[in-house]
């Protein structure tokens, strides 16, 4: 298990990637029923693609934040770095890559 201060720096750098990730979704627009373009636009296929484009991102941002928001739970509960399969410890290397991760090498 990482020491207090490793944790604290993993803390850190959770809540600062979801400061960021609520960011990006906000610029995206993700809290609007529908992106906004410019519906005269002559190439209706491109603005179509685009709009897709848009959502899978939304998606994965939002995945992500969904990611962030229950690594900071499990800091909360004191169940941070514990593999949500096995219960064991994840490496601390790991952790450092990813801090949001929720499984150990094992079962990743």
């Amino acid at each position: 298990m990482p020491g207090q201060t490793a944790l604290a720096t993993l803390r850190a750098q959770l809540e600062d990637e979801r400061a960021s990730l609520r960011q990006q979704l906000t610029d995206l627009g993700a809290g609007d029923t529908a992106l906004s373009f410019d519906e005269n636009f002559a190439d209706s296929g491109q603005v179509a693609a685009e709009q897709g484009e848009n959502r899978m991102l939304v998606a994965s941002l939002s995945d992500q934040l969904r990611d962030v928001d229950r690594a900071l739970a499990k800091f909360d509960q004191g169940e941070y770095g514990k593999c949500e399969t096995c219960g064991k410890e994840i490496a601390e290397a790991r952790l450092e890559a990813m801090p949001a991760a929720r499984h150990c090498i094992d079962h990743a």
